[in-house]
């Protein structure tokens, strides 16, 4: 087994045939996210989020969370991200993340106590929507000479498709991919749930210091939902693309901070449900 994968024998079913195969399936386990910060009293530490997740990357997912939900607003906020506890007896992954914020960094402890809980399927629950992005500061994009050709956008889909190793294995995964305006892919990842492949690629990028990513895109391999087109917004991003549909609060955020939102993006066919201004032909 890897960590995005195992592999399984399965009995296969086709035409009133049964036979035995080799399968791979993509793994999901918990991920606790604990956050080291100081206080009038010393150090604390807090658990912030329990998330089911592919393991992998699990730094990236840790540091695009604490950024896409507002906890921090810059790399160096983070003085340390390491894995803590005892590994899992089955698979052996270290499914307790710890970060330390630096000794400077505010910690909203309002904003800590409403302690997210997070699944594979459903994104960040509990949030207030548009009226809890408005609170935390976040500007609409500016007009800028930023354009996507329509050759790049057609291109995204395939290239995020050849560059899922383990959606190869057991198409159980989603991807998210940032990419530039010439179409080459600056960080991808999978992960059992669309949102977690989204945060592993911002914190990829805040680790390496490119947040605001205001010349990339985001690609997503599933539909676009409010979650996804708040983190995309967060990191900085002007465009958000994805293979099926939006929802209607994602439309609502995309034409409210002036964002570029594409949907059903399969061939050489797209809709784009705002900011057509970006793309050209």
């Amino acid at each position: 087994m890897n960590a995005g994968s195992f592999a399984l024998d399965i009995n296969r079913f086709r035409k009133g045939h049964r036979s035995l195969i080799a399968d791979s399936v993509a793994v999901e386990e918990p991920l606790e996210i604990r956050l080291g910060f100081s206080t009038t009293d010393g150090r604390a530490t807090k658990s912030i989020s329990i998330t089911m997740r592919t393991p992998g990357h699990d730094d990236a997912l840790a540091a695009g969370f604490l950024f896409t939900e507002s906890i921090i607003s810059r790399q160096g906020d983070i003085a340390s991200i390491e894995a803590c506890g005892p590994p899992a007896p089955d698979s052996g992954n270290h499914n307790v993340i710890r970060v330390e914020l630096a000794e400077n960094v505010d910690v909203d402890l309002g904003r800590l106590q409403r302690h997210f809980y997070t699944t594979s399927s459903c994104g960040v629950c509990g949030k207030a929507s548009l009226d809890a992005l408005r609170v935390t500061g976040v500007e609409a994009h500016q007009e800028s000479d930023i354009i996507f050709p329509e050759r790049v956008v057609i291109s995204m889909p395939d290239q995020l498709r050849a560059a899922q190793e383990t959606f190869e294995k057991t198409g159980g995964l989603h991807a998210a991919a940032a990419f530039d305006t010439n179409g080459e892919i600056q960080a991808l990842m999978e992960d059992v749930g669309r949102h977690n492949a989204v945060d592993k690629v911002v914190g990829r990028l805040l680790m390496d210091d490119r947040l605001p990513a205001a010349a990339l895109g985001m690609m997503v391999s599933g539909r676009a939902s409010f979650e996804l087109m708040q983190k995309t917004l967060v990191a900085g991003m002007p465009l958000l693309a994805a293979v099926s549909a939006p929802s209607s609060l994602a439309v609502q955020l995309a034409r409210e901070f002036n964002m570029t939102l594409i949907g059903f993006l399969r061939g050489e066919t797209f809709n784009i449900y705002s900011g057509d201004e970006r793309i050209c032909l």
